[in-house]
C-alpha cells in the first residue's frame, strides 16, 4: 500500500479542517489515524457479487459505509475497470442509501463489467473534508487490494452525486480518467462564472424536463467549460425529469460505451 501518500493526504485534510472549522466544533475530532482505517480495511473479505462493508474512518464518529460490487469475471489475469458511484440526497442520513444500485448503476454500467465502489455520504456533502478523505482513500484501497485496471478508473453520480462527479473531476483529475455527472447542478447557481478548466473528459447527462435544475442552465454551464478548453459533452435525456432516476439507464449505457470506446480505447 502507498502509505506515504495517505499520510500526506491526512496531513492536508487536518490542516484544512482546523483552518475552516469553528474552534469549538468537536464534530470531527480526530481520535484515530488514517492508518487505523486502512488497517481495518485490510481485515475485510471481498467476494464476487455484492459486498456491503462498514469501518470507522479517521475522523471520530464518521463511518465509512460502502458497497463494492465485483463481477464474476474479475481476476488478477482479467483486471476490471473501477467506477466510483455517488448517490444523490447527500443530506439524508440513511445507512442504506448507497445500496440502491439495482435501479441505475448496476444495469447502466453492466456492459463494461466493472467493479463498482459506492460509498455512503453519511449526511455530508461529497466535497466535504471527511468525504474527500473517504473517497480518495477507498479508491486507492480498492485499486490496491482488488483486481482493478488502474488505467480505467472513472467517477459518476446522480443529482448531488453528479455534483460530486464534477467536483472530483475538477479537483482530482490525476485520480480518475473520466467523469459522468447526471442530473446535476454544479456551478448552475452562478453559470456566468469563469470556471476552471477540467483536465479529464466529462459525459454530462441531464433530463430535458428536470424540475430542480433547468436544462437551459446546464447548457450554459457546459458551454462555459467548453469555452475554456474542457473536453465535455452534454447528452439530453428526452422527456425525463429529475425524479425518473431508473429511466436514465439507457443514457448511462451509452456513457459506458463512451468510456470503453473513446476514453479507454
Amino acid at each position: 500500500m502507498k502509505t506515504f501518500k495517505y499520510i500526506i493526504l491526512k496531513v492536508l485534510c487536518i490542516s484544512l479542517l482546523f483552518n475552516c472549522s469553528k474552534s469549538d466544533d468537536d464534530t470531527f475530532k480526530n481520535t484515530r489515524s488514517l492508518q487505523d482505517a486502512i488497517n481495518d480495511f485490510s481485515l475485510l473479505t471481498f467476494n464476487s457479487g455484492v459486498n456491503d462493508m462498514e469501518i470507522e474512518g479517521s475522523f471520530s464518529n464518521v463511518y465509512w459505509r460502502f458497497r463494492v460490487i465485483i463481477p464474476e469475471s474479475a481476476s488478477e489475469t482479467n483486471k476490471r475497470p473501477l467506477i466510483i458511484c455517488l448517490h444523490g440526497g447527500t443530506s439524508i442520513i440513511d445507512p442504506d442509501i448507497h445500496k440502491n444500485t439495482a435501479c441505475l448503476e448496476e444495469p447502466g454500467l453492466a456492459s463494461i463489467d466493472a467493479i463498482l465502489l459506492c460509498p455512503n455520504s453519511e449526511g455530508f456533502s461529497w466535497g466535504g473534508l471527511p468525504e474527500q478523505e473517504k473517497i480518495l482513500t477507498l479508491t486507492d484501497l480498492v485499486k490496491t487490494n482488488l483486481p482493478v485496471d488502474e488505467n480505467k478508473v472513472a467517477i459518476m453520480g446522480y443529482s448531488d452525486g453528479g455534483n460530486g462527479a464534477w467536483f472530483y473531476a475538477e479537483r482530482y483529475p490525476n485520480r480518475f480518467s473520466a467523469a459522468i455527472p447526471m442530473s446535476s447542478s454544479y456551478n448552475t447557481l452562478n453559470p456566468e462564472l469563469i470556471n476552471v478548466k477540467i483536465d479529464i473528459p466529462l459525459y454530462v447527462i441531464h433530463g430535458e424536463k428536470d424540475e430542480l435544475f433547468p436544462l437551459e442552465t446546464m447548457i450554459t454551464v457546459v458551454d462555459n467549460y467548453k469555452n475554456i478548453g474542457t473536453d465535455v459533452e452534454l447528452y439530453v435525456a428526452d422527456d425525463l425529469g429529475h425524479f425518473n432516476t431508473c429511466l436514465y439507464v439507457p443514457y448511462l449505457n451509452q456513457a459506458a460505451t463512451w468510456l470503453e470506446n473513446e476514453v479507454w480505447n
